[in-house]
């Protein structure tokens, strides 16, 4: 077998292998985005700004289940469900109004002891469409 076949053979059994985020993984993060920036539709460009301080929990995750629990301010909010990838899970929230939130938390840095993750909104105000990124970390809570 060729050095070629080899090596593609190797990358099969691990993307096959279902390498993904830790299946026992943290239970309940505590997360903080400090660095957002928000874009708004308004006569006919996307204008940016800078998104104010988020920090959020996700609790009662259940991986087998694919579901966990948004925390606001310390009181439950939304139900959240969850798409597993390589490295990363990402947690969606449908709002009351049919808009998407979602949060790819990936695998701990082991520098920091940290989880770099990526929250993003998509939603709309008056009819104008608004969407916000934001980078930080989120951190494991026992």
């Amino acid at each position: 077998m060729s050095n070629l076949r080899l090596a593609v053979c190797a990358l099969a059994l691990v993307v096959c292998s279902g390498a993904r985020a830790d299946d026992k993984g943290p239970t309940h993060f505590t997360c903080d985005f400090n660095n957002g920036y928000s874009w708004s539709y308004d006569r006919g460009k996307f204008r940016s700004a800078p998104a104010d301080d988020l920090s959020f929990e996700i609790d009662h995750i259940d991986l087998a289940k694919q579901s966990a629990t948004l925390i606001l301010h310390g009181k439950s909010a939304n139900a959240l469900k969850i798409v597993r990838a390589l490295n990363a899970n990402t947690f969606l929230e449908v709002v009351n109004e049919g808009f998407l939130n979602m949060t790819t938390i990936y695998d701990r840095d082991p520098k920091t002891g940290k989880y770099p993750a990526v929250h993003s909104r998509h939603f709309g105000l008056f009819g104008q469409p608004i969407f916000a990124q934001y980078p930080g970390t989120c951190t494991a809570k026992p």
